[in-house]
């Protein structure tokens, strides 16, 4: 009993690499030049079907059983020659027209057996058929088979002098199945193939889609955080700034403190400016001295961030009601930015001794945010026309199926509230 080694299995590797690769080089050049696979079939049928038949015209070569060979008419050259031409020509279309490839074949085998001639070329109708259900329509497929089994009668019916007419048509029908059969599995094949193919390519098309709406996703988010940082602190430097040149001469004392408060609020900016770009940094940069991370801002802060605008001149009234420290992180930081984006506006466009009111309160699975100031305020833009802080603050809010509303109050002033749905997702209770 022969054993296989190891060394035989992965010896086989290359072997079946370079059949691969040459499997691969010539299906390449079947798709570039077509019409040479459809010739070499034409040759290798001339050569291995048709040339015995012309070689043994006129010859007795004692082949086969005497009443086998009387049984069948012998053609003069000419007429042999016609025939199996007319057998195997219409093999160079039978990819890009199979029925036209094997009518012709199937009309041409059916005036060769009316005759009572016998060629070996008859097998071009089994290669035609192949062809045709590899290649062909699949509704042609019964005419096909209707016609090759009238054919096959035909030949068994005139081979009966020499061999039963049910033993000759079980072996042309099992022949003519065996090709039917083969075309089909090649086809189902390929197509199985190509559906393979087609889906790797639609995954890869996916995978790439995926990375570039996270990767928009992404930078969305972090233009978001750069808006609230920049342009919240900025506004409080604008103001303090403001101030200070203002008091510089008439109070120098409050303007060295407008100073001091400029140099906190632009430290502070800095340092959630260093954790919105640590964020980004890869965790392959190998870099040890990196800017130390801050958590993210919550609820908690907002005292701080409402001590910031009272130093630039407004007067904040700030309260709470509900568990708002049980909030997780997410909802904390959405409140926090809702509220600086409120605030931020509130210093762009009220007066100067505009008075806020700001309440956030938590209700079962509802939170609201009013931030309200007294005015009187100015137009946040053109009519119909939102700012980028509008909107940044609709869509941290839609992020909990929430909805953020802003528009002028009776007195002059301006409000804008915000509601966030606290239900937990999932399904989760």
């Amino acid at each position: 009993m022969t054993s296989v080694t190891t060394d035989d299995i992965s010896g086989m590797g290359p072997l079946v690499a370079r059949l691969s690769r040459g499997g691969q080089r010539l299906r390449q050049a079947d798709r570039t030049h077509p019409w040479v696979l459809d010739t070499v079939v034409v040759a290798v049928v001339l050569l291995m079907f048709c040339l015995p038949d012309l070689l043994r015209d006129g010859v007795d070569d004692g082949d086969g059983p005497r009443r086998f060979r009387l049984a069948f008419t012998e053609l003069p050259l000419a007429g042999m020659l016609a025939l199996q031409a007319g057998l195997v020509l219409p093999l160079l279309w039978r990819r890009r027209k199979p029925m036209v490839a094997f009518g012709v074949i199937a009309a041409v085998f059916v005036l060769q057996w009316s005759l009572g001639a016998a060629l070996r070329a008859d097998v071009a109708l089994f290669v035609a058929l192949y062809s045709l259900a590899l290649h062909g329509r699949l509704r042609q497929l019964p005419w096909a088979g209707a016609v090759m089994a009238g054919a096959m009668l035909l030949v068994a019916v005139r081979a009966s002098s020499a061999v039963s007419v049910w033993d000759a048509l079980f072996f042309l029908l099992s022949t003519a199945t065996a090709a039917l059969a083969l075309g089909l599995v090649v086809r189902i094949r390929r197509a199985q193939l190509a559906g393979l193919r087609d889906r790797a390519a639609r995954l890869e098309i996916e995978r790439d889609q995926r990375s570039r709406l996270a990767a928009a996703t992404e930078r969305t988010r972090v233009a978001r955080e750069m808006h609230d940082i920049v342009g919240h602190n900025l506004s409080v430097i604008i103001t303090l700034a403001d101030a200070g040149a203002y008091a510089t001469d008439v109070a120098p004392e409050r303007g060295k403190k407008a100073l001091q408060l400029i140099g906190d609020t632009g430290r502070q900016a800095l340092g959630e400016l260093r954790r919105v770009l640590g964020v980004l940094r890869e965790a392959g940069d190998g870099q040890a001295d990196g800017p130390e991370l801050s958590p993210q801002p919550g609820i908690a802060d907002i005292g701080a961030l409402c001590a910031t605008v009272r130093a630039a001149g407004l007067e904040v009234v700030y309260r709470t009601s509900g568990d708002v420290e049980a909030l997780d992180g997410g909802v904390q930081l959405t409140v926090y930015r809702i509220v600086q984006e409120a605030l931020t506006n509130t210093m762009k466009h009220a007066a100067d001794d505009a008075r806020v009111h700001l309440a956030v309160a938590v209700t079962d699975t509802r939170l609201s945010i009013r931030v309200q100031d007294t005015g009187p305020a100015a137009q946040p833009g053109p009519p119909n026309e939102e700012g980028h802080g509008l909107v940044g603050m609709r869509e941290r809010a839609a992020l909990y199926g929430g909805t953020v509303s802003a528009g002028p109050t009776g007195g002059g002033g301006w409000s804008v509230e915000a509601v966030l749905d606290l239900t937990p997702r999932g399904g989760d209770r």
